[in-house]
């Protein structure tokens, strides 16, 4: 969606929540595209968020076996 200067400053409330939703929400300048409006994602890490995956690693605390070792390498 393309929204003038104007129509931003008094529906930015709106804008918002679309580009939020995935529309694609530009704002232009003289009717030149100005900007474009995206939600910002979240990068932070929690530890423990991946403990659920440690459980279906067979055998994760063990040395591997030779043959187990070699593939790992790339020298089999």
């Amino acid at each position: 969606m393309l929204v003038n200067m104007h129509a931003a400053k008094s529906q930015l409330s709106k804008l918002i929540v679309a580009a939020e939703a995935g529309d694609d929400v530009i704002i232009a300048r003289r009717g030149k595209p100005a900007v474009r409006l995206v939600p910002v994602t979240s990068k932070t890490f929690r530890f423990g968020s991946l403990a659920h995956l440690v459980k279906t690693v067979p055998h994760f605390d063990e040395a591997m076996d030779e043959a187990e070792l070699a593939l790992w390498e790339g020298t089999s």
